[in-house]
């Protein structure tokens, strides 16, 4: 193996074009790059990666804004109309560059998917979600991120020109005269190979598996559940930083409050904004649940037994079997029901009065359409017997901070100057949720994985034709 900063040559005959490390979003990247006429490699540490990483384990929500899907609903909405959202959700602390390239790029991102790829796109009209001022978020309809990379990933592996190293994990990237020249792939019997490449996609995700840097970086979701990829142990970083890369966002992540504690499913964020409530172990509501689920998770890890009840009833019970994870909740038998309050109360384990008096209070405040004294003022109807609940607990699905990226997915050095041939995308780059979890919309993990994927293998592209033609 050559030593790091080695005299390889990324312009050999023998280099392949990209190298995407990571095969959940990145693999919006290599498709990209391949369908270009790029050669491209594959790492992927998971031989489950199919199921076991955070694409996966996603509900496919792809924000896009200025759709035909929007049009045909009629629907307005434009990158300038998602930027205001993104800056008022975030307090203005989402990287400027960034998420104004992710914004105007999302529409372009949501077509390329159904028309180059042939993913099913549907608009999602039946949900809003906090933080968009219109429905934004496209889907495929089993509203599950395993239908979607299922897809990537049997488009990637009939494509002539990529290649597929699984199960390898990257390890380390070298460089020539300041150009990403080789990467290093460790396999599971510890024999590393070095792949001479033209250039690298870091699509490793965060750092989410990582419990000392979760503890060190955020420490209000420290003691929740991470439900998410195992190797996202910030593989990216460790290797950015050794080449010089910048980082941001550290303590940003999406966390969430709707995780099934009986069965380990996502109960789904649309139980309550179709009108449901979720209440402590004391049978009380503590806060605006319409703020976001990314928020939520922490305040809901600071009850009694950092656990609650999400109570729901029969009509959003019907709405959110939309969505292919709420189904699989309710097959693990994790959703009771009961006849009236009193009846739920004693399944649950919970105060009968309090639970009583706190449906009555979300059911006035649902049908005068007014804002109670946590600032909720979105109640799509109230609550009706019989109802439906789940005991769900607060989870950490992914960070959202890392490598300090450009609009175009390329890395960036401390002095904002480009590491030549290293991008990053995903969880392994900086996203646009700001600083926390409070500025998290839905999509900003999805978005910033294909999105930032794509626009890295259209500069490599172009990138590599410029370098022929000189």
């Amino acid at each position: 193996m050559a030593p790091p900063h080695s005299s390889s040559d990324p312009s050999s005959d023998d280099a392949v074009d990209l190298v995407v490390a990571g095969a959940g979003g990145g693999l919006a990247g290599a498709l990209r790059a391949a369908d270009a006429g790029l050669d491209v490699v594959v790492i992927e540490a998971g031989e489950t990666f199919r199921r076991g990483n955070n694409t996966s384990m996603s509900t496919a929500m792809i924000p896009g804004a200025g759709t035909r899907w929007q049009a045909e609903a009629g629907l307005e909405d434009s990158p300038a109309a998602f930027l205001a959202d993104v800056r008022a959700k975030t307090r203005g602390q989402a990287d400027a560059v960034l998420a104004e390239a992710l914004t105007d790029f999302s529409s372009e991102l949501v077509t390329w998917l159904a028309d180059g790829l042939d993913l099913p796109i549907e608009l999602a009209a039946d949900i809003s979600y906090p933080g968009h001022s219109v429905a934004r978020c496209h889907t495929v309809p089993s509203r599950t991120g395993a239908e979607l990379l299922d897809h990537l990933v049997a488009r990637a592996r009939a494509h002539p020109r990529i290649d597929f190293l699984v199960p390898a994990r990257l390890v380390g990237a070298r460089t020539h005269e300041g150009r990403v020249c080789a990467a290093v792939a460790e396999y599971p019997d510890g024999t590393r190979e070095e792949i001479p490449a033209r250039a690298l996609l870091l699509a490793t995700n965060g750092y989410g598996a990582d419990s000392d840097a979760v503890r060190e970086l955020m420490p209000e979701i420290a003691g929740a559940v991470y439900h998410g990829g195992e190797n996202s142990r910030g593989d990216a970083l460790r290797i950015g930083r050794e080449l010089g890369a910048a980082t941001g966002y550290l303590d940003a992540y999406q966390g969430h409050a709707a995780l099934a504690r009986s069965a380990g499913t996502l109960v789904g964020w649309a139980t309550i904004m179709h009108g449901g409530v979720l209440v402590n172990t004391e049978g009380r509501r503590f806060g605006d649940e319409t703020v976001g689920y990314s928020e939520y998770a922490a305040m809901l890890a600071a009850q009694p037994g950092s656990e609650g009840w999400i109570v729901h009833d029969e009509r959003v019970h019907e709405l959110c079997t939309a969505f292919g994870d709420y189904r699989d909740t309710v097959e693990q038998g994790a959703v009771v029901s009961a006849e009236d309050a009193a009846a739920l109360a004693e399944r649950c384990g919970l105060p009968a009065d309090a639970l009583a008096d706190t449906l009555a209070r979300a059911a006035e405040h649902a049908v005068r359409g007014s804002t109670d004294e946590f600032g909720r003022g979105n109640w799509e109807a109230p609550l009706r017997a019989p109802y439906r609940a789940v005991r769900v607990e607060p989870a950490l699905f992914h960070t959202q901070g890392g490598l300090v990226v450009d609009g175009r997915a390329r890395v960036l050095r401390e002095d904002a100057t480009p590491i030549e041939g290293l991008y990053a995308s995903g969880g392994a780059a900086i996203g646009i949720s700001g600083h926390g979890a409070g500025g998290y919309l839905a999509g900003n993990g999805l978005l910033p994985a294909l999105g930032l994927a794509v626009l890295a293998a259209d500069h490599c592209q172009e990138r590599l034709l410029a370098h022929r033609i000189s």
